[in-house]
């Protein structure tokens, strides 16, 4: 599964505008992505409005490039 990040971009180890991130899965139980960010690592991201934890950052939204045969990206994404 992959996302492109669209908003403000977050420091380097976070997220980047305009660029394709690849999701490791989708955590039903809170409601999150498990994407890997510019850091190289694995993190939870609200997938309605993705931003960092602190900060007074305006956050982004997610869109869809690559979904799995379930539809996961598009069920959490676009409810």
């Amino acid at each position: 599964m992959k996302v492109r990040y669209i908003g403000q971009s977050f420091g380097t180890d976070g997220l980047t505008n305009g660029k394709v991130y690849d999701v490791l899965a989708v955590d039903w139980d809170i409601g999150a992505l498990r994407v890997v960010d510019d850091s190289g690592d694995d993190y939870l991201y609200h997938p309605l409005h993705p931003k960092p934890l602190s900060g007074n950052h305006p956050g982004g939204r997610f869109e869809i490039v690559e979904d799995d045969g379930k539809g996961s990206l598009k069920k959490i994404i676009n409810r």
